[in-house]
């Protein structure tokens, strides 16, 4: 299309300008070369460049008539630009220019024009200015999307940190209770069968929780376009439940309140159910604890949770490091809270965490 351009717009320009050089089969040549020079764009950007000046330059020199010769090296003077060889676009125009001038002072001058050399510097100019836009334009863009993918790339990894999280907390609390039932039910299996159904009761009720909790985390994870769960798998609403099954472990959970109870932002509620449930889960597992106190304090502000145990779970040097505690230190953390850890009055370990009611919102 180029091709045709160039050549059709030439030959009905020609018309015009008698005192140029009448078009021949030179000119024609010099006319398609530029726009085949564009099948390099690719593979040879420096060669095409060069191949598309030597072709209007040769043509503007030899005399043959303006026209839209001009439109390959506007092409190319702005794909140059775009794609960043700026030095070689500005290289290419200037040397077109210097021909073109050189050429009419010394072969033509009886045709010299300040009106065409001031034209052709105006419409190169402009040319030039509207690729650097192009190229401002184009890596702004590329830098968004490139910020887009980032982001994403980091949205994708804290959800998967989440549900890491989740599946930590599930887990390891419900494998506890049925790990402290089912060695109630073996120690009991032989001199006191009749407690053993209690134990089995509970390790039944345990797991059908952790497989239903299970499946929320897992409808997350489902094909793309579905609809995801809207509301956290577990909150503050079912901490009976969780007081129950601990009950059952032969941990005797005791909650309280203080402060206005109301609603609170699904992330917060779900934070503060898991730092519940992992500090009950340490004390079953590790504490060897018989009573454990939870106190929610409803702040103008904050919600603070507080669990004491009355075990052994606070030594010399506080409890040690694992995933659980680093999950809870890490919930409270991405809803802009603290996490500490210190001796209870109760003689074990206190756990508190300060989670801002405007982390979930």
């Amino acid at each position: 299309m180029l091709a045709l351009v160039q050549v059709g717009g030439s030959v009905g320009a020609a018309h015009g300008q008698p005192e140029r050089r009448a078009l021949d089969g030179l000119a024609i040549v010099l006319l398609l070369l530029g726009p085949l020079c564009l099948l390099l764009l690719r593979s040879r950007p420096t060669l095409l460049v060069a191949g598309t000046v030597a072709a209007t330059a040769t043509y503007l020199a030899l005399g043959y008539p303006y026209g839209p010769v001009f439109a390959s090296l506007a092409v190319v003077m702005l794909l140059s630009v775009v794609r960043g060889r700026r030095a070689l676009a500005w290289a290419a125009a200037g040397t077109v220019l210097a021909v073109e001038i050189g050429a009419t002072l010394l072969l033509r001058p009886a045709s010299w024009s300040w009106p065409a050399v001031l034209g052709m510097l105006a419409w190169t100019t402009v040319l030039l200015a509207v690729a650097e836009v192009a190229r401002g334009r184009r890596e702004r863009a590329v830098t968004q999307r490139e910020a887009r993918r980032e982001a994403d790339r980091r949205r994708r990894g804290e959800e998967r940190l989440r549900i890491a999280q989740e599946l930590h907390d599930v887990v390891a609390h419900h494998m506890s209770l049925i790990n402290v039932q089912s060695s109630v039910a073996l120690h009991l299996l032989d001199s006191h069968p009749e407690q053993v159904e209690p134990a089995l009761r509970a390790i039944k009720g345990a797991s059908h929780e952790a497989l239903t909790e299970m499946r929320g985390l897992v409808g997350v994870l489902r094909a793309e376009g579905e609809p995801a769960p809207r509301s956290p798998v577990a909150t503050l609403a079912s901490l009976d439940e969780l007081v129950a099954r601990s009950a059952q472990a032969g941990l005797e959970v005791r909650t309280a309140t203080s402060g206005q109870a109301r609603p609170l932002p699904a992330a917060v509620d779900l934070a503060a159910f898991r730092v519940v449930q992992e500090s009950v889960t340490n004390v079953v597992r590790h504490a060897g604890a018989r009573r454990a106190d939870v106190l929610l304090d409803y702040g103008d502000d904050a919600l603070t949770v507080r669990v004491d145990d009355d075990g052994h779970g606070a030594g010399p040097a506080g409890p040690q490091p694992g995933n659980g505690l680093r999950g809870m230190r890490e919930r409270a953390a991405a809803l802009g809270g603290t996490l500490a850890f210190g001796r209870s009055p109760l003689g074990g370990l206190r756990v508190e965490a300060l989670i801002p009611l405007g982390g979930g919102l």
